[in-house]
């Protein structure tokens, strides 16, 4: 039986030819307090607080990988007293 409306599916249409988010590692809870060496709760009260970046899937989240870097490098410096841009120096 034909579709209704005449048009055959093309797939999900797209405002650009380049995803929104390309190439981009996202890491759930779980995985970030893992690579942190905390808890669950300590990431969520991270995220809710805005310190560190994230998206809503569902009733989930998702931080983006390059966002958790940052966090960190942030955090060092401030920890350590110095300019960020020494740490990134060799």
């Amino acid at each position: 039986m034909p579709p209704k409306t005449g048009r055959e599916w093309q797939g999900p249409r797209r405002h650009s030819e380049r995803p929104l988010f390309d190439g981009i590692v996202f890491l759930t809870v779980a995985e970030v307090a893992s690579v942190m060496r905390v808890s669950k709760m300590a990431v969520y009260r991270l995220v809710h607080s805005g310190h560190l970046p994230a998206i809503r899937v569902g009733r989930s989240f998702r931080v983006p990988e390059p966002a958790l870097h940052e966090y960190l490098r942030d955090s060092a410096a401030e920890t350590a007293g110095v300019d960020e841009e020494t740490i990134d120096q060799p």
